[in-house]
This record gives C-alpha cells, structure tokens and sequence, in this order.
C-alpha cells in the first residue's frame, strides 16, 4: 500500500476495510491503518460472532453480500487479495464473479489446516500472481497457473521489517510492553493461533505452553489468538489460569508492525504457531519454538524448532531450554527487502486490455528456472568466495552456474584486513546484483584449512594462510549482509562443484583431487559429501606413500603433497636449478625470474632427464595414493582438478592400471572441465541448500 500510494501518476489506490480489522476485540486494528494517512473508502463489517466453524461460514456469506455493492462502485482494475483468511477468500470470490482481475500475494505456499486450502482456493481464481519462495512459485507451475502471470517477488513485509529492525530506540519499545526491567534477549514473544481443522487439540496445545510458559519464568509477551474457529475457548484457557494478571506476563490484543519487529527482533525465543515464526523472525536469526501443526509444510530456516507433537508440558519446556537466549544465521528464504518494487513493476507490465479470461497451463511445469526478465523475474545467485594462499575472491553465480561477474584483490596477511577487505568485496557483489538482475539467496565460502562446516568456523588454517585458526566466518558475514552463509574447506567445494556442474553430476559415489599450491580434494558418497567425525575427511594430500620421504607442510613425511603438489615440484625446480642440471641438451634454460614447477615442466617436455625423472616419481606417488583411496572408499570415478590436473591424469591412469587391485583397475580418472572449482562449489552451498529441523 504505501508503494503504490508513492506512486499517485501510476496507481489510484481505493482501500476497503473488513473482517476483524474492524472489531474491538481484535484491537480495531482499521486505526493502525488510518495512522499510516491511508483514506479507507468503505468499512464493512462481515463478522459474525461466534468464532466457531459456523461463525465463518457465515462471515464468509455476509461479506460476499456487501461486496458486490462496493465493488460495483469502485470498479477497479485490479485487486489486490493477500494471503488465506477466509475474509480474503470472500473478496476474491466476488472479485471473480464480477469480472475483476485479481493479483495475489503469498500465493503457492504451504502451511497446514484449512489455511491451505483457502490460500490455494484464492490462486485459482485470481489471474495474477506474486510469492514468495521459488517454492511457493513452483507449486503454483504445479497448480497449472500460467508462469507468465508469476512474479517471485518476496514477501512485501520484508521490505518494511528489513529497513525498520535497526532502530535505536528498540530497547524503550521492548520496556513499554513488558516493563523497565526487561533485558534485551531475555523475553518471549508467544503467539498460538486455533487450528480449524483439530481445534481442541489445538485448545490443548495452547494450555500446555502457557503452562510450560509459567513454569520457564521470563518475562513474556502474549498475544490474543485470531479470530478463527477455538479463539473464545483460547482466550478462556488464558484467562482461566490467571496470565494476564500474572506478573511475568503481558496479554494483549495487538501490536503495532514496527514495534512488534523490535519485539521479535529482539526476543529470546519466539513460541506458537504464528506464521511470523517461521517467516519474519528468521530474518532476525531469532530462535522459534513452532507448536503443533499449524505450520506443517512452511519453508523455515535453522532458527525454526519443530515440536510437531506438543502433547507434553516438560516437551515444551525442554523446546525452550533448547532454544532461548540462542542466536542463528539470518535467513532470507521469504525476503530480500525489494519485493514492493517488483510488484510494482508488475502492476505496470498488466495489459489491461488484454482478454479477462484465465487461462491454465496443462501439464504442470516441471523444474523450471525463472528467467522472465518481461515480468522482472530475477536470477537466482548465490556469492561465491574463495579465501586462497595468494588472492581473496568474490563471485556472483547463478543457478546454472555461470559466474555473472567476478572480483579479485590479493589476500591480506592479517585477520583484522582480511576480514575487512571480504565485507567491502561481498557488500560491493550485492549491490551489483540488483543491477545484474541477480538475486543473492546466501553466501558461499571456500577456504583453505581444515573447517567446521556446522559452524562456519575454520578450525585449523594451512601455512598459506596467516592468523586464520579457530575464525567464525559465519558470523561477521552474516550480521554484515543479512544472508545465510555456509563455509567449507576448498576441497569440498571442489567435490561439490564437480557434483552439481561437473564430471560428477549424477554420479553416486565419486573423489576429487585438487592438484594446485597443495594437494586436496573432496568425497562423495550416496551423492552426499563426507566430512568425518572431525571434519578430517578427504585430507588426501596427507596420505602417505612413503615412509621415508620428503619431509611435508603437516610435518609428516611422504605425503602426496610432499610429492606431486605445486610447492613440492618447485622445491625440486630450485635444487635442480642450484646444482645447474634444469638444462635441456647442454644449454641453460636461461630461468630469470624465480623458479617454479612451471620450468620444471618445461624442462622435462624439452628432453630434461632429471626433470622428467622428478616428475615421473610426483605422478607415481599421486597414482599410489589414489590407488589407496580406491581401495578405501571404491568411487566409480576419479576427478582431477586444479592447474596440475592435466599433466597427472595420463601417468595417474597407467598407474591404477598398474598397481590396483583387478577390481578397481578400470575405473576413470578425468580431468576437470570446471575453471572455478572453488567458486562454484562455494555457490553450490547455497544453491543446493535446504533445512529441516524436526523435535
């Protein structure tokens, strides 16, 4: 509303009020909207008291006889319906009836009850559509909607949420609902609505939590039920066991928008069936406690906790044990903070002259990737780094994974630059994007090191990379962009570029073997990548080969590394060089600047005996380990990555012809076709990223 009110040449904005808006129990909300200097053009009041079953119903009758009359007068050429309450409902149907284009908001999406069925109910009979989640866009393809007429927008609250939560005053707010005592994430929001389709189960569930509730002693903010079918018996369980006069307890009717963002913003926990704890709170990283199945199908973050069967007090105390005063990534899965500009956008692109009639796509659209830059459908991107030895890197990639632009600067050798340099690199890639039509969904990171990936924290760096031990990535750069941020080690990346773009696409059980400064790689089994119960798993530049070799970076000897990586043929380079034999038929090779595996490459290709021969026992020493990871984990494919890789992979396959057993002899070793393994696996986190978490 307040984007198309900014907009007077383009949009004449008609508001009509009804529903429980216009009620006094329900805190006669229409106010709110008459605060923000909205004209309302017609108040009808379509409740019918009762909030039973019937109740509905009968609300649902009376407003469809008062609509006609307004919508008659007003003639709009297009109506906009949100969401799935049964008010909403009744307006779309008389909408419909009455040859009026509808647009949808929130369309597409999953919940639980008879919330459902009203929400999919709404998107056939609008003609319009804008949601939220490549989900909700996916279902509504499903629902046969034409995918010309589907806008992934986001959801329009983000907009106001994202740009209000930062205020400075949150701390007087939070004071002035529950008293000058109250600390910052050491309160509780709750809020439990009726579920139509069990409500006594769902009355049940609602005196277990205040129970549970009491029983916790914080401070806590109760809000009152909505006005579906069970409220009135809700609100008796609250007042029969006394909350509102309790003294750790507030119990009111409503809240305005930007004081209940600080609220939540600000929560220890959130608690209850609400819709705003698995959509808004996750953009504050806010930990939610979600009761029963009101919500059952949501997309949620990992701040979000199922208690699916709520049939205990001590069941949900012990939720909130393990969720208050907790702190989780901010998740964007509904949201970026621009779904009110694309809407817009797409009001404008309306060929108002164009048939009414609503068209069905039939069969259903399967894996379809929004590309429609007429109707504004963004790129969805992922930000890639790469936290190498030498540079820093940043990438924006998108779902296929073409990397759509890319930066590079030199890696700093301190944490406190580095970590600057990587928020300045990310920030600028963001704001890129939104002119690259690109939609950041999170952030990918690969870096050198051994890697807590549950965490986001590097635990232990390579020599290559300084001060970089025991460092919460995850964090900074989360508070930074408001996105969700995954971290692993450049290995993994590499396995799970390969996996999703690569030679391993589809491939059940495959290794990777990054070929580069060191040697690395990554494991795939059962399509999943394997981290160990240390986070050890797949070091195999530390497989030794040799019991007596060259001395390696781990402090072990005969690793693989201490053969065949980078920095290993360059040490042999030098001492060639040193004792004057890096020549080709008597003749120097001239080397002016300093020595690398690069000359001893070329000294070996011009005939170079000594360095043919170190060569020669790097890729045997590389073959021998891989043999060793085949007769471990037997992948059926074997991927060479890294500037390496295509030198190795002739001598590595001769060599598993060679010494492997009979079993094992024939299966492949490739070489990568990816040029940024490390970029696009870091992308394939958040592209390929889903989370439930079940209690």
């Amino acid at each position: 509303m307040f984007g198309i009110k900014a907009h007077p040449e383009e949009f004449d904005l008609e508001v009509v009020v009804l529903g429980s808006h216009l009620i006094d129990d329900y805190g006669n909300t229409f106010r709110m909207i008459e605060q923000d200097e909205f004209d309302i053009g017609s108040k009808l009041h379509t409740i019918v008291r009762g909030e039973d079953e019937a109740a509905m119903v009968e609300s649902v009758g009376l407003a469809l006889v008062k609509l006609p009359d307004v919508l008659q007068r007003l003639r709009p050429d297009v109506l906009v319906v949100h969401g799935d309450r049964f008010d909403a409902l009744a307006l779309a149907t008389a909408a419909a009836l009455m040859n009026i284009r509808i647009l949808h908001l929130e369309g597409g999406e999953v919940s639980g009850t008879i919330d459902d069925s009203i929400r999919h109910a709404i998107s056939k009979l609008a003609h319009y559509h804008a949601c939220c989640t490549r989900s909700a866009e996916q279902h509504l393809i499903a629902m046969c909607e034409d995918h010309a007429r589907i806008l992934l927008a986001g959801c329009p609250s983000y907009d106001k949420l994202l740009s209000a939560h930062h205020r400075e005053d949150y701390m007087d707010i939070v004071k002035c609902w529950l008293g000058d005592k109250v600390q910052e994430q050491d309160f509780i929001v709750a809020l439990q609505h009726p579920v139509t389709t069990d409500i006594q189960n769902s009355i049940k569930i609602y005196g277990l939590m205040l129970d549970a509730l009491v029983s916790f002693n914080k401070k806590t903010l109760v809000l009152f039920p909505n006005i579906d079918a069970g409220s009135k018996e809700m609100v008796r369980v609250m007042r029969k066991k006394g909350i509102e006069q309790h003294p750790n307890f507030r119990a009111v009717k409503h809240v305005p928008f930007e004081q209940f963002i600080q609220l939540v913003c600000h929560a220890g926990c959130m608690i209850g069936n609400s819709s705003c704890g698995v959509r808004e709170a996750g953009a504050f990283g806010t930990p939610v406690i979600n009761l029963g199945t009101r919500q059952t199908g949501r997309e949620t973050g990992e701040n979000v906790l199922h208690v699916r069967d709520a049939d205990t007090q001590n069941k949900i105390f012990h939720a909130l044990e393990l969720q208050f005063g907790k702190r989780y990534p901010c998740s964007k899965i509904y949201g970026d903070g621009n779904a009110v500009p694309r809407i817009l956008k797409f009001l404008q692109t309306m060929d108002l002259d164009e048939p009414l009639q609503k068209t069905f796509c039939f069969p259903p659209v399967k894996d379809c990737i929004s590309q429609d830059i007429d109707h504004i459908l963004e790129t969805q991107s992922a930000l890639a780094v790469d936290l190498g030895g030498t540079n820093l890197r940043v990438a924006i990639v998108c779902m296929r994974g073409k990397i759509v632009k890319k930066y590079s600067q030199p890696n700093p050798k301190t944490y406190e630059a580095r970590i600057k340099l990587l928020l300045q690199m990310c920030a600028s890639a963001v704001l890129d994007a939104v002119n690259l039509n690109c939609r950041i969904l999170g952030v990918g990171v690969s870096t050198g090191g051994r890697v807590n990936p549950q965490e986001g924290v590097v635990l232990h760096s390579t020599r290559l990379i300084e001060e970089w031990s025991s460092v919460d990535l995850r964090t900074p750069i989360s508070d930074a962009l408001h996105l969700p941020v995954w971290v692993d080690n450049d290995g993994n990346c590499a396995a799970l570029a390969e996996r999703k773009f690569g030679h391993g696409k589809g491939v059940e059980n495959f290794v990777t073997i990054i070929t580069g400064t060191g040697i690395g790689g990554g494991i795939v089994q059962h399509h999943e990548l394997v981290h160990g119960s240390t986070f050890c798993a797949a070091e195999l530049g530390h497989i030794m080969v040799s019991m007596d070799g060259p001395e390696c970076l781990c402090g072990s000897r005969g690793c693989i590394e201490a053969y065949a990586s980078g920095m290993a043929l360059q040490r042999e380079a030098k001492r060639l060089h040193d004792e004057d034999l890096l020549k080709v038929e008597g003749q120097d090779m001239k080397v002016v600047e300093p020595v690398s595996a690069v000359h001893l490459i070329n000294a070996a290709r011009l005939g170079n005996a000594k360095a043919e021969a170190v060569l020669q026992t790097a890729a045997t020493a590389l073959g021998v380990g891989i043999v060793n990871i085949l007769h471990m984990v037997n992948p059926s494919l074997v991927v060479l990555s890294g500037v390496l890789a295509s030198y190795y992979q002739a001598p590595v396959q001769q060599t598993v012809a060679q010494r492997a057993l009979s079993s094992t002899q024939g299966i492949k070793v490739m070489t990568s076709d990816l040029e940024e393994p490390a970029l696009l696996g870091a992308a394939s986190m958040v592209l390929d990223y889903t989370t439930r978490r079940l209690y």
